[in-house]
């Protein structure tokens, strides 16, 4: 999902370099919405793991 964010904030760029303000504009919120997205996941990864302690190998 990260990729996925980079790959919106990228072409973000890319239309802003070239004037496209609309599309640039929408693909910086498509980028944003999956950043936080992937940060709300990470976190919720975390705490799964803190409550469940380490898995025996």
């Amino acid at each position: 999902m990260l990729g996925w964010a980079l790959a919106f904030f990228v072409l973000a760029i890319a239309a802003a370099a070239l004037g496209f303000g609309g599309i640039a504009g929408a693909s910086a919120g498509i980028a944003q919405i999956l950043f936080f997205i992937f940060l709300a996941l990470l976190v919720v990864t975390f705490i799964a793991r803190a409550v469940r302690g380490r898995s025996p190998l």
